[in-house]
């Protein structure tokens, strides 16, 4: 019996070595590893019935592929860019006075010595450079209270500032009327005080009260309810129909890259783009998202997206030469402008007839130009064709804005 039980042969489990192994083998099938890592796996001897293992600093990287960044969608865009919020401001409390009496041995008449609480935190909006959109500003915002005074003249400690970092171009609102219109770095407004905080009984200390009592809670913190609205900052905004070609001519002028697509209303939120001249000079041009018929009614987009043009100081009207009637285009965009704010439509511009790289491009060009005063600039913001004279044009309306005394 005991011959044939020691004829069995009782399966080895597999050692740490073989098990290291068989999981790179797998991990260089599937592409993960690469088969030079393999042969870097060194095992030292055994130690306390471990094996150390050391390996290679390859070992444990994993092979990458394009590491290129890919750009955000439209939509994606669109979910974190927020041009208008409405916040509810509550500034902190004031903390309440303490009413005590000072305590110590063979000192029987101490005197009051209830210290004053501390002042409510404000509340203040801050505008910031870096910041783009209204995205991060919640609906609410409450205060840091004051903490209460103690005995012993001990104040309470005064509650810290609430800040609301906007992006520039911010416009504040209270009632639909305009309050403060934050356009540098760094510029703060104080939104809402902070309470006072309240008094202790020390405070009340007379010639005719030795010992009083009294003492006051603190103020409650102020409350407002304000609008932000962002407005974007571009000396020029370009004012076209949907898929007049204004983002595919932002691209070929400036470095900006907003989303182009053969359908119209791709553009869903302002961008803004900077034409760099020789003479380090810098020019924002702003990207409107299309403007339809009826726009000042809040139709299609809306009057959310024609606020944007009121801080643009001159137009460049984009017109779709593909459309069969161009010059109407310039008509009907006046119109909607005009509407939402009298004389908008009179600020110095430009006429830009896009898609010249059409066959019935030319013979329009020159119809559109009977029946406009103004020039016309024919580009196409495929082929980049004849951009370096928008440019140059660009340029001059920018001087001419400037010796207007438009440097704020």
């Amino acid at each position: 019996m005991l011959a044939a039980l020691s004829r069995v042969k009782i399966p080895r489990r597999p050692s740490s070595e073989l098990l290291l192994r068989c999981i790179f083998e797998q991990k260089v099938e599937r592409g993960e590893l690469s088969p030079l890592t393999l042969s870097s796996v060194t095992c030292s001897r055994k130690v306390g019935g471990v094996r150390d293992v050391s390996t290679s600093s390859t070992l444990c990287t994993k092979v990458r592929g394009n590491s290129k960044k890919r750009e955000m969608s439209e939509k994606k865009l669109t979910r974190h860019f927020v041009d208008h919020r409405r916040v509810k401001l509550v500034a902190g409390s004031g903390g309440k006075g303490a009413s005590s009496f000072h305590s110590e041995p063979r000192k029987e008449w101490g005197g009051p010595d209830g210290g004053n609480g501390g002042d409510g935190g404000s509340i203040i909006i801050k505008a910031d450079r870096f910041v783009k959109s209204l995205a991060q500003v919640v609906p609410v915002y409450k205060g840091e209270d004051g903490e209460s005074g103690g005995s012993k003249n001990c104040y309470g400690r005064n509650g810290s500032p609430t800040y609301i970092r906007v992006p520039l171009g911010t416009v504040v609102k209270e009632q639909g009327k305009t309050i403060l219109d934050m356009t540098e770095h760094g510029q703060e407004y104080l939104a809402a005080f902070g309470g006072a905080g309240g008094k202790g009984n020390r405070f009340f200390l007379s010639n005719e009260n030795r010992s009083p009592m009294t003492a006051t809670p603190g103020i409650t913190g102020q409350e407002r309810l304000l609008q932000l609205e962002l407005r974007t900052m571009a000396h020029a905004g370009l004012v076209g129909f949907p898929n007049a070609g204004k983002s595919s001519l932002l691209r070929a002028i400036t470095n900006a890259r907003p989303a182009v697509a053969a359908y119209p209303f791709t553009t869903l939120n302002p961008h803004v783009g900077i034409v760099k001249y020789r003479d380090h000079e810098q020019v924002a041009v702003a990207d409107i998202p299309g403007i339809i018929r009826g726009a000042h009614l809040n139709r299609g987009l809306g009057i959310s997206f024609l606020r944007h043009i009121e801080r643009c100081r001159f137009l460049l009207f984009v017109l779709d030469l593909s459309a069969p009637e161009p010059w109407t285009q310039l008509q009907h965009l006046r119109y909607e402008l005009d509407q939402y704010e009298p004389g908008l439509s009179q600020r110095p511009q430009a006429i830009i007839a896009n898609k010249m790289d059409l066959s019935e491009a030319q013979e329009k060009l020159e119809t559109l130009k009977s029946h406009v005063s103004q020039r016309v600039i024919p580009v196409s913001a495929l082929t980049g064709q004849n951009t370096e004279e928008l440019i140059l044009h660009l340029r001059e309306l920018y001087d001419g804005y400037l010796q207007g005394g438009g440097n704020g």
